[in-house]
């Protein structure tokens, strides 16, 4: 017999094998998924295994040792004008007053300005502080307390300049609709570490959101288990976590139960780990019953705290929003996200007016995100703990709007200053630098998508790694681009 003939005669003699084997178990009228959810290690079981055994999944298996256990992401929404806060530039308010440079100008787009506009100069007075000698406006009196753990990174720069899609590509790593978001990515690489709450909590202050709603916390792609919770610091934490009149813990325990019993019924017959998380996700906020009210609870906070903070319990406010933000680390939350809204100064009204808004929104954060350091460090967290603040992009050093009554400046994409903490930064220093007048990275440019890897990898996850698969090809939160900011790791 040929070779060819003898080798298909034996792969059809173990098809045939295998084909009892099956019928024997009646496994040939399954599905795959029905398949893999009867197998001891099949899709079902390992979802049932690691979302519904009601212990917190925390993956120890990170790519490289992890400097950060933990991260806090102060996301100022609007784009803050580091011009009028970090970036201090002579320069720029020598020539007050003066057209830009036609190269700012000619061939660029902006989001508002339309005409060659004037430069605009800070009317803010800034100073030096600490041993780092970094500078900081007269607006931020509080944060020159701590300003020698802090890292700038005055070098920053994006693809997008409007604001949804700006705080998408800093959140999801794209501008398009559909991806997971930061925190999403990291409750999927490393798991929580609480059984009583969320990996990923988000709390938003301000007038309103984010530009980008809820797709800056939400899991795209990803299991639904990794999306955002989003707690209140003011009525209800959670929206529909109550029991309902009438219904006591007694018969919200014979429902779940009930429930569970038919969702793992359904999970055997079609091994959908989507059930799985499901079934989690009903478990853990009957556990939040009794977790959440505790957490809430910021007024058995000591006086001396309330005063560190600036806040008021009861009320919903960025001071509230931080010590929670405390409050939930140290109960082993993985990532919690702060938005507050407002930092938008295009100067064409009293609410978007550099002289008055941007001064406001730097009064309402200034102390509680010092407050939140300073309590972190004191508590030991501050080392294992990143912290990093930010918008979705800086502002113009021309002027959008230059009158007597309001002053204020368009988004800018190409040069923006963030700040990051704690958690293996290297503290006291500034990365990068712009030009003169504050237009363009001139040394050291960090991308969106470089500060993503940079995150990743303090908390131990390799940027290019961290994949998920979707639709027939690899994802991941830097796409394609990328690269850890080496120089900024302590």
């Amino acid at each position: 017999m040929p070779a060819g003939e003898a080798r298909r005669s034996r792969i059809g003699r173990k098809i045939t094998l295998m084909d009892k084997v099956m019928n024997q178990h009646g496994l040939l009228n399954n599905t795959r998924r029905q398949f893999l959810s009867q197998c001891v290690t099949g899709m079902g079981a390992l979802a049932m295994a690691s979302l519904c055994d009601g212990v917190a999944v925390n993956r120890a298996d990170t790519h490289h040792p992890a400097r950060a256990k933990r991260m806090i992401y102060l996301h100022m929404a609007g784009g803050p004008s580091q011009l009028d806060l970090f970036d201090h530039k002579p320069v720029l308010s020598q020539r007050h007053g003066e057209l830009c440079p036609a190269e700012f100008f000619d061939g660029k787009r902006f989001a508002f300005i339309k005409s060659r506009p004037k430069l605009l100069g800070t009317p803010f007075r800034f100073g030096r502080y600490g041993g780092s000698g970094a500078s900081l406006s007269e607006h931020a009196p509080h944060l020159r307390r701590v300003v020698d753990d802090l890292c700038f990174v005055k070098s920053m720069h994006t693809d997008q300049f409007n604001h949804a899609p700006a705080q998408l590509f800093m959140q999801t790593g794209s501008a398009i609709l559909g991806r997971p978001s930061l925190g999403a990515w990291l409750s999927y690489g490393l798991g929580s570490e609480s059984r009583e709450l969320p990996a990923f909590v988000v709390l938003v202050s301000g007038q309103r959101g984010p530009s980008g709603g809820t797709a800056l916390w939400g899991n795209g792609f990803l299991p639904s288990v990794h999306q955002g919770v989003r707690l209140r610091s003011q009525g209800d934490p959670v929206l529909f976590l109550a029991n309902p009149a009438g219904i006591g813990g007694a018969e919200r325990r014979m429902a779940l139960d009930s429930l569970r019993t038919l969702n793992e019924i359904r999970l055997r017959q079609t091994g959908q780990p989507e059930i799985a998380t499901r079934i989690a996700q009903y478990e853990l906020a009957y556990r939040m019953q009794r977790s959440v009210p505790d957490l809430m609870a910021v007024d058995r906070e000591p006086e001396h705290i309330h005063k560190l903070y600036g806040t008021e319990p009861g009320k919903k406010s960025y001071a509230n929003n931080c010590l929670l933000a405390r409050r939930l680390i140290e109960r082993g939350a993985r990532f919690v996200q702060l938005y507050h809204w407002g930092w938008d100064s295009h100067g064409s009204s009293a609410g978007e007016n550099l002289r008055y808004s941007f001064v406001e929104r730097c009064r309402q954060t200034d102390r509680a995100t010092t407050a939140l350091l300073v309590d972190l460090k004191q508590r030991g967290l501050l080392e294992d703990t990143l912290v990093v603040w930010g918008g979705e992009f800086g502002r113009t050093p021309m002027a959008e709007v230059f009158t007597g009554k309001y002053i204020g400046r368009d988004h800018h994409q190409h040069a923006f200053t963030m700040w990051m903490a704690g958690g293996g930064i290297k503290p006291g220093v500034t990365y990068g630098a712009t030009d003169p007048l504050g237009y363009g990275v001139s040394e050291d440019p960090v991308h969106v998508h470089d500060l993503q890897a940079t995150i990743l990898h303090l908390m131990g996850l390799d940027h290019e790694a961290l994949t998920y698969r979707f639709q027939g090809r690899d994802f991941r939160l830097t796409d394609v681009h990328g690269r850890v900011v080496s120089e900024i790791l302590g």
